[in-house]
């Protein structure tokens, strides 16, 4: 019985050492080294601009649990950078989302990942991530230039929505029939204002006195035209407004 344990005892140490042996490499007894995932077909597929390959070679470093967090960053960032090229704005945002997960540091990344927002129309998430960007790197270039023409934007923005839907004039002062029309509708006191506006450009912007006289003139003519017309059967006092500004601004606009 005790010969019998005995073999036991040692068939089970040599399972043991066996196991342990496989784990081993195959000179000096070193475990073997976990190979590393290679980046390089990634970035440079990217940076050759080739959708295709990318996609694969990419896919292969980001999806892959190995890889290092280094490298992952870098494959997410190429990756996005690559995307964003091509127009594919919400895939290199989740690009660049997760590896500013992964790192929050990139001052680069916030600021393209803010461009991107900006292509998207979200104006607010731009600047947040503009704003992130020369929070880590004040002397970031490309983000004071982007940060600055945001700020101006939505200053002017704000600017329109403060007279949204208030004409050129003073509504507590309105007195006649047609002022008191452009007051109570929006729309119409939106064309109001542009024109008014409009026709102060125009006679700001003229070549000489004389021709600044003349716009002005023409200013008041439609004013008393608008005001001796408005009422009356067959006028249509939005499209009259519409004509004038299209007539103070030309076929183009400004």
């Amino acid at each position: 019985m005790r010969f019998q344990k005995l073999i036991q005892w040692s068939v089970a140490a040599m399972l043991s050492a066996l196991s342990a042996g496989a784990a081993l490499g195959a000179t000096g007894g070193e475990p073997a080294a976990v190979a590393q995932v290679d980046i390089a077909p990634c970035l440079a597929a990217t940076a050759a601009d080739d959708m295709d390959k990318a996609n694969a070679a990419c896919a292969a470093v980001i999806d892959n649990e190995k890889t290092a967090k280094a490298d992952l960053v870098k494959a997410l960032v190429a990756r996005g950078a690559l995307l964003a090229r091509h127009d594919q704005i919400d895939r290199a945002i989740a690009d660049d989302s997760r590896a500013l997960q992964l790192d929050p540091t990139l001052a680069d990344v916030f600021n393209a990942r803010g461009e991107l927002w900006l292509k998207k129309g979200d104006k607010p998430k731009a600047v947040q991530d503009f704003g992130a960007a020369l929070k880590i790197d004040p002397n970031h270039e490309k983000a004071k230039a982007n940060h600055k023409a945001m700020a101006r934007e939505l200053e002017r923005i704000g600017a329109q929505m403060a007279v949204a839907g208030k004409p050129s004039f003073n509504c507590v002062r309105a007195s006649r029939a047609v002022e008191k029309a452009i007051c109570r509708d929006r729309e119409l006191a939106d064309l109001d204002r542009e024109i008014f506006g409009s026709n102060a450009r125009a006679v700001r912007e003229a070549r000489n006195p004389a021709e600044a006289k003349a716009l002005q003139r023409e200013q008041d003519e439609f004013i008393a035209r608008r005001n001796a017309g408005y009422g009356r059967p067959g006028y249509d006092l939005k499209k009259a407004m519409q004509e004038r500004l299209q007539r103070i601004n030309g076929v183009d606009g400004y």
